[in-house]
């Protein structure tokens, strides 16, 4: 049998086995009259462990692939090459081959982890229930009338809320624009997406923040962009580096997340703001401003959107109420030309045919109201004694084993740790004591960091979840 395992590839042997055996029943090489080679004989043929050919024959069974029987050995199945000639396709190819990339292992580890477990979690850039509008959102939905439709609405989105939207970013972020230049989004992740699919080609070079939160997303290698990374103190990006980049790579696009930065917290400078918009001018590049946070400023000190400073259409402005008010809304908009605004909408059609009329409605009418300012009012309120409990934590547990700076907005902490760690065995050492948080290297291309986010948690909970996380870093 001419094949080798190749031991280099990230593709595990028992897989790649699967595959030469698939390969060769399909081509006639492993005949169906015939039993297949013994899991002793592969394993001496390709001087591989024997515990891997089972593997390799589990999975085929998996399948229905082949057939284990007790004295006749393991065969092909008759269902394949029986009188019917079905065949059961090779789920496995079809999964690890599509073009669109599963997360990063780690970042699905987290996910199914705050799903499945009662877990302290110091991970989810969401919300706690607790702080979510519902009194406000219960009276919406049983004393208004529902005036919305429940078909098939604008391409755009219901203009109502289109309309209300442009009043509401011109009081609370000083953004002009009108109802023609705003797409409603499932949150900023489909507006993300529709921006990388849509505006962008194969082999295009972007810039991202490191670290960012975007350094996780597949959605970039997806879509066969090259990202290149900006570093991030605490004034931002530095917008020399950014022409330095544009110069070797010939950047197409800049994402951006500049006010409270997911992870680091940080808010780019206005000077550093006023240098990137003049950048973006002189060289003709798009900046796409992610803006999830800015109304959550604890000092009460409102922050200037580069898109409220952008005085020449180069800004695409995203932003959600995901963050702020409740992430099961999926409420997001896209603000940007018009001729940018028609060709996002008619991807938007080709995906959902639009979003729910229903959620849109409960949108409108909760940000035409009072219920908008007083929840976000509240919400600064609990999310600043979260900041400060998260804080007052680190410093009585962690005293000298840590550094971090301490965030005016936002809801999340960026934390430095001073004593070496293999990351995935502090997450899991983490997990077994009731507490999950997110590792900084899935965040950018340095470690020794984390990320907490504070704003999942009540203090009391927060303070038991960095008790537990310094237990785990001790036990390393």
């Amino acid at each position: 049998m001419e094949w080798k395992p190749d031991r280099s590839a990230k593709k595990a042997i028992y897989k790649q086995l699967a595959e030469f055996i698939e390969e060769g029943i399909v081509n006639g090489s492993f005949p169906p009259d015939k039993p297949l080679p013994s899991e002793r004989l592969l394993a001496k043929e390709f001087n591989i462990n024997r515990s891997t050919v089972v593997a390799t024959y589990d999975e085929l069974e998996s399948l229905g692939l082949i057939e284990r029987n007790r004295g006749s050995g393991t065969t092909i199945s008759k269902d394949i090459w029986g009188i019917t000639r079905k065949r059961i396709p090779s789920w496995n190819r079809y999964v690890e081959g599509g073009s669109f990339l599963p997360n990063l292992p780690v970042t699905q580890r987290i996910r199914q982890k705050t799903v499945e477990d009662k877990l302290i979690n110091l991970a989810s850039g969401e919300l706690s229930e607790d702080l979510f509008p519902l009194n406000a959102l219960r009276e919406i939905t049983s004393t208004r009338s529902f005036i919305g439709s429940l078909g098939y609405d604008h391409p755009q989105g219901y203009k109502i809320l289109r309309e209300t939207i442009t009043k509401h970013v011109k009081h609370y972020r000083k953004i002009d624009t009108n109802s023609s230049s705003i797409l409603i989004t499932s949150g900023a992740q489909q507006a993300l997406f529709l921006v990388v699919q849509c505006l962008l080609k194969p082999g295009d070079s972007i810039a991202i923040e490191d670290p960012s939160y975007a350094y996780s997303l597949p959605i970039f290698k997806s879509a066969g962009v090259k990202p290149y990374l900006l570093s991030v103190d605490e004034n931002g990006i530095n917008p020399g580096d950014v022409i330095e980049l544009h110069k070797k790579h010939r950047i197409r696009m800049l994402f951006l997340n500049p006010t409270f930065q997911n992870p680091t917290g940080t808010n780019l400078s206005m000077e550093r703001r006023k240098a990137i918009l003049n950048i973006s001018s002189e060289l003709g590049i798009p900046v796409i401003e992610d803006d999830p946070y800015s109304l959550t400023s604890y000092t009460g000190e409102k922050v200037a959107t580069l898109k409220s400073m952008d005085e020449n259409g180069n800004v695409l402005y995203i932003s959600s109420l995901s963050k702020i008010v409740a992430s099961g809304l999926r409420i997001g908009w896209i603000i940007g030309p018009s001729a940018v605004i028609e060709r996002l909408s008619d991807a938007k059609q080709q995906i959902d045919f639009g979003h729910s009329g229903f959620t849109q409605w409960i949108a409108n009418d909760f940000l035409e109201a009072e219920y908008f300012n007083n929840h976000i009012n509240n919400l600064v309120k609990q999310l600043e004694k979260r900041r400060d409990q998260i804080v007052k934590s680190l410093q009585f547990y962690l005293k000298d084993k840590v550094e971090f700076n301490v965030p005016q907005g936002g809801v999340h902490l960026w934390c430095k740790l001073k004593k070496e760690v293999n990351e995935v065995k502090l997450l899991e050492e983490s997990i077994k004591r009731g507490v999950i948080f997110a590792p900084g290297s899935t965040m950018g291309s340095k470690k020794g960091f984390v990320r907490f986010t504070y704003a999942r948690e009540d203090e009391k909970s927060i303070d038991e979840g960095i008790k537990r996380f310094t237990q785990a870093l001790n036990n390393l």
